[in-house]
């Protein structure tokens, strides 16, 4: 079993998408958060083949205490939890959580629990029956991480609910500076 985590002190605090926050978040922010597509799809063409995935931990453990309500999952259910980065070259773009139930697992695409350094969302959005059931967002400051991927500063951050095949998984996404510099790049370039 892995450490609670190897990103987080403590779990984040999350909060629903509210009415108007979109309208006050600068645009390189909202174009992460809001993204509906594949995140990876959209680093891939971003990083222009610099783009990879370094683990930095990745096996059966408790979530947090809010990630299994909002799984619906009983108290001391283990799940396969793992955290990445996605990185251009040496450089982090963004640090990400999954957590996905036993039950998922057998329910959908089993390559799931075999992922290595490949993108989970190069798997998630070749399912033809992935929906997004909720969208929560955070910002967490800088003391909440740690390790080497730790941020300097205070950073966004989504959580997203997903329903695959007969199950459900969450997916929790950080934006670094330099996704943010990555996004006003693509923007410039359009």
């Amino acid at each position: 079993m892995i450490a609670k985590s190897h990103l987080f002190r403590h779990e984040p605090a999350w909060f629903d998408d509210r009415s108007g926050l979109y309208r006050t978040l600068p645009g390189t922010v909202r174009s992460w958060l809001y993204e509906p597509g594949s995140l990876t799809l959209r680093l891939q063409r971003a990083c222009r083949g610099a783009f990879h995935v370094a683990v930095l931990g990745e096996g059966w453990a408790l979530p947090f205490v809010g990630e299994s309500r909002l799984l619906g999952l009983p108290p001391a259910s283990r799940c396969l939890v793992r955290e990445v980065a996605l990185m251009r070259a040496d450089e982090p773009l963004v640090l990400a959580r999954s957590i996905i139930p036993a039950t998922t697992l057998r329910a959908a695409d089993p390559g799931l629990s075999r992922l290595g350094s490949r993108p989970l969302g190069a798997v998630l959005f070749a399912c033809p029956r992935l929906r997004r059931q909720r969208l929560q967002l955070a910002r967490v400051r800088a003391g909440a991480f740690h390790g080497p991927a730790a941020p300097a500063a205070a950073v966004w951050g989504r959580r997203s609910l997903y329903s695959i095949a007969a199950g459900e998984l969450l997916v929790c996404e950080f934006f670094l500076p330099a996704a943010l510099g990555l996004a006003e790049t693509m923007q410039e370039g359009d």
